[in-house]
C-alpha cells in the first residue's frame, strides 16, 4: 500500500466532504454481534450531534471528487481547476477498520462525486458497506449518500448495509435547480427518496410479523439543502423542508449556507458568504415546527417571508401574536405553555407536573429553569402579575435584546477575570 498516496487522497477527499453537513447519526440501533468490530450506540471521541445530544465521530470523505456534472455552486463541478483523486472501495474499507481500531471514529460517512454514471458510482458505494459488514463484521454506524438518478434495486441493496440513506435535494426550488444545475432532474432526486421510504414501511411492517426481519436504514433517511445560492427567502426554504419532511418522511432536513468558491454570473459573489446566523434561525425553525406544535405558515408566510435576524423565530411570532399573551401557567394547556418565549420542552413538562400539586409563582419557575428575562412579558403566575401597560411589541423586543446584551457582557467580563 501507498501509504503517501493514501494520505493524499484523504487530504484532498476529507476536505471536499466538509461541504455536505447531513451527518448526524441518531435513530440507529445496531448492536454488536457474534463478537462483531464496532458498535453504533457507543460512545467515543466525537465530532458529530446526535439528535440525544450525543455525539460520535465520523470518518467523512468522498469516494472520488470526480464528477460527470457541471453544477454551479460544488467545488467538483466538471470544470473547476481542482486536483482530482479517487479511493478504491477496498481503501476505504481498510481506512475504516484501521481508523475505527484506534479509536478516531465510529463510523463512517461516504458520499461521492458522479463518475461514469449515477448506478455505477452508487454500486461502488454500496461495495463499500457490504464489505464492511460481511467481510469485516463490522456493526458500527455507515451513512450513504444515495446519488441522483440510480436505480431502485440499488437503494434497495443500499439500505440492507447503510444505518442511515441520504439525497441532497442541493436547491430549495425546482427553478433554482435548473438555473444552477441544469443537467439535473428534479425527479431524480425524488426517486430514491421515495423507495428508501416505502421500503422503510414495508421493513416496518414485515417486523411485525416476523420478528428477524432484517433492518432496513433503520436511521431513516434525510437531505440537505444549499441556502443563499439563489434568491430562495426564508419561507421558500421551510415550505420545502415541511414538504420533504411530510411526503418522505425525513427523519432530519440540514440547511447549509451557500460558501461562495467559484465565480460564476449566476451566483453570489465571493465574499458573500450567507451569514452562520441565518443557518441557525432556520434549525431553530425546523425545531419549531418537530417538536413544539407550529406551523409553518404560523412563522413564516407572505406578510413575513424572512426570519428575523435579531431574535429568534419563536420570539418573533410571540411578538406578533400579543393578542393570545399573557398566559397563565397553572392553566394553560401543553400546547400554548410550549408557545411561551423561554419556555423550552422540558420546563414546560416540569411546570404541567408541578403544577399537580400547587400554584406556580416567579421562585418556583426560576427553580424550574424558566428563562424569565423574556419569559416573564408573556405569562402570569401565582404572584403579582406582570404589570404590562405601555408594553408594546418593539418596547418588548428592545427590553429583551437589552437584558441579553448586558448578559453577554457579563460573561466576557466574568471569563477576562478568570485571566486576570
Amino acid at each position: 500500500m501507498n501509504f503517501e498516496r493514501i494520505k493524499e487522497k484523504l487530504n484532498i477527499l476529507a476536505d471536499a466532504a466538509k461541504y455536505d453537513v447531513s451527518c448526524a447519526s441518531s435513530g440507529s440501533s445496531r448492536t454488536n454481534t457474534n463478537k462483531g468490530l464496532g458498535n453504533s450506540t457507543g460512545m467515543g471521541i466525537c465530532h458529530s450531534y446526535t439528535e440525544d445530544g450525543r455525539c460520535v465521530s465520523l470518518l467523512k470523505i468522498l469516494l472520488t471528487n470526480h464528477c460527470i456534472f457541471d453544477c454551479a455552486y460544488c467545488v467538483s463541478r466538471r470544470t473547476n481547476d481542482i486536483k482530482r483523486a479517487a479511493f478504491k472501495v477496498q481503501e476505504v474499507v481498510d481506512l475504516t477498520i484501521n481508523f475505527y481500531r484506534r479509536n478516531y471514529i465510529e463510523g463512517l460517512f461516504l458520499s461521492s462525486g458522479i463518475f461514469k454514471d449515477p448506478d455505477h458510482t452508487m454500486e461502488r458505494l454500496i461495495r463499500v458497506a457490504k464489505k464492511l459488514r460481511e467481510e469485516e463484521n463490522f456493526n458500527g454506524y455507515i451513512h450513504l449518500k444515495s446519488i441522483p438518478g440510480c436505480s431502485d434495486e440499488l437503494m434497495y441493496e443500499a439500505g440492507l448495509y447503510a444505518d442511515r440513506l441520504s439525497i441532497n435535494i442541493e436547491i430549495p426550488t425546482v427553478s433554482g435547480l435548473k438555473l444552477l444545475a441544469p443537467e439535473k432532474d428534479h425527479k431524480d432526486f425524488i426517486q430514491p427518496m421515495n423507495k428508501v421510504k416505502n421500503e422503510i414501511i414495508r421493513y416496518n411492517n414485515e417486523r411485525k410479523i416476523i420478528k428477524n426481519t432484517p433492518k432496513y436504514a433503520p436511521a431513516g433517511q434525510s437531505t440537505q439543502m444549499i441556502v443563499g445560492a439563489t434568491g430562495e427567502s426564508d419561507k421558500d426554504v421551510m415550505y420545502s423542508a415541511t414538504y420533504y419532511y411530510k411526503k418522505y418522511s425525513m427523519k432530519r432536513v440540514y440547511y447549509s449556507g451557500y460558501v461562495p468558491v467559484l465565480e460564476d454570473n449566476r451566483l453570489p459573489a465571493i465574499g458573500s458568504q450567507v451569514p452562520m446566523l441565518r443557518e441557525n434561525r432556520l434549525y431553530q425553525t425546523d425545531w419549531l415546527l418537530r417538536f413544539y406544535g407550529f406551523a409553518v405558515n404560523e412563522i413564516l408566510n407572505d406578510d413575513y417571508p424572512n426570519l428575523d435576524m435579531d431574535i429568534d423565530p419563536k420570539l418573533s411570532w410571540a411578538l406578533r401574536n400579543m393578542h393570545l399573551f399573557p398566559v397563565d401557567i397553572n392553566n394553560a394547556d401543553k400546547r400554548l405553555l410550549a408557545r411561551i418565549p423561554g419556555l423550552g420542552m422540558k420546563s414546560v413538562h416540569k411546570i404541567i407536573h408541578a403544577r399537580k400539586f400547587r400554584k406556580l409563582n416567579w421562585e418556583h419557575l426560576k427553580k424550574i429553569g424558566v428563562a424569565l428575562n423574556r419569559a416573564k412579558y408573556f405569562m402570569v403566575c401565582d404572584s403579582r402579575e406582570w404589570e404590562r401597560k405601555d408594553r408594546e411589541p418593539s418596547k418588548i423586543k428592545g427590553l429583551i435584546l437589552q437584558n441579553s446584551a448586558s448578559k453577554f457582557r457579563n460573561q466576557i467580563s466574568n471569563q477576562l477575570s478568570l485571566f486576570n
